[in-house]
C-alpha cells in the first residue's frame, strides 16, 4: 500500500515554486514565466526508508508571503516547502516573520526552506547570505540545473514519515 502525503509550496511570486516542481516531478526546466493562476497539483512518487510515498505537491499561487491563501488549499497538508529568490531580498528579508506567519496560519507539520535560483549567484555571495539567515537548516537549490531539487524534496518526504 502506498501512503500519500499532500505537500504545499508557499513563498513570494516568481521564486520558481513551478520552475522546482516541473523539474522534480517532470525533470523539466522552462525559462518562461507562467505565472501560477490559483493552485496546480502535481504528483510523484517517491522511496522513503524502503516504502513508496505518493507526494501530492501543490503548486500555490504567488504571493506576498503575508497574502491569504486561501484556507482550502492548506487543508490537510502534510508538509511544506517555503521558496525564496535568493536574487530577490524582498522575498527573504523577513524570512523570520514569514516562517512565524506561515507556521501561525499551518497547523503543526514538517517545512522545508529552500533559496532558489542558486545558479544566478556566486558561492561566495551565497555564503554571505547564509550568514545572514536565521535558520541553519535549508537548501540552496537550482530548479534550473536541478542541484539539490531531489534532496529538498526528499528530506521533506523523510521528515513526514518521522
Amino acid at each position: 500500500m502506498i501512503l500519500s502525503k499532500k505537500v504545499i509550496l508557499l513563498g513570494h511570486f516568481g521564486v520558481g515554486k513551478t520552475s522546482l516542481i516541473q523539474k522534480f516531478v517532470h525533470s523539466k526546466f522552462s525559462e518562461k514565466y507562467i505565472t501560477t493562476i490559483g493552485v496546480k497539483v502535481d504528483k510523484k512518487v517517491v522511496r522513503v526508508n524502503g516504502r513508496e510515498l505518493s507526494l501530492i505537491i501543490w503548486d500555490i499561487a504567488g504571493e506576498n508571503a503575508r497574502q491569504k491563501v486561501p484556507q482550502a488549499y492548506k487543508m490537510g497538508a502534510h508538509g511544506a516547502i517555503f521558496v525564496f529568490d535568493v536574487m530577490r531580498p524582498s522575498t527573504y528579508e523577513n524570512i523570520e516573520d514569514d516562517i512565524k506567519h506561515m507556521q501561525s496560519i499551518l497547523p503543526p507539520m514538517p517545512f522545508v526552506l529552500v533559496g532558489n535560483k542558486k545558479d544566478l549567484m556566486s558561492e561566495q555571495k551565497l555564503n554571505v547570505l547564509k550568514k545572514a539567515l536565521p535558520k541553519n537548516d535549508f537548501f540552496f537549490s537550482s530548479a534550473k540545473t536541478g542541484e539539490l531539487v531531489e534532496e529538498m524534496f526528499g528530506k521533506l518526504a523523510k521528515l513526514m514519515t518521522q
